[in-house]
């Protein structure tokens, strides 16, 4: 949580740094340092050694699973076929709920108008449909 530190919570954290290090404060940031460009480079040579292995540009953010698998192992036809289904699921259920809002917005524009409707007269029955009409 390195962002929920304040001004005075750095400048505490800095003075106890130097309290403990001392005059060796430089050198224990130098090896932080060195130690941080340490770690690039060898994310830089793996990433590097990969593409090199698999023949294929990899950069570091394709390292993660899914889109390693989707840009490197599959066609664009394998991904259409994956994705088939799921967006038919996907449009039934947007229709559903396109009904359901319908209906919902039709119970509210009665509802409105039977309180607004004069005390002496009836309003008339609403429409409802089933589920089995629906699908």
């Amino acid at each position: 949580m390195p962002g929920d530190l304040n001004g005075w919570e750095i400048a505490v954290l800095l003075l106890l740094a130097l309290l403990i290090f001392g005059d060796k404060l430089p050198n224990v940031i130098a090896d932080g340092l060195r130690m941080l460009r340490n770690l690039r480079n060898m994310a830089r040579n793996a990433t590097g050694d990969l593409s090199r292995e698999l023949g294929t540009d990899i950069q570091l953010e394709d390292l993660h699973p899914k889109a390693f698998i989707r840009k490197h192992l599959l066609s664009e036809e394998d991904e259409e076929a994956l994705r088939r289904p799921l967006k038919g699921l996907y449009e039934d259920v947007k229709g559903d709920l396109q009904s359901v809002a319908d209906q919902a917005n039709d119970l509210g524009r009665a509802a409105k108008s039977s309180a607004s409707a004069p005390s002496g007269t009836t309003p008339a029955p609403l429409k409802t449909r089933s589920l089995d009409d629906i699908t």
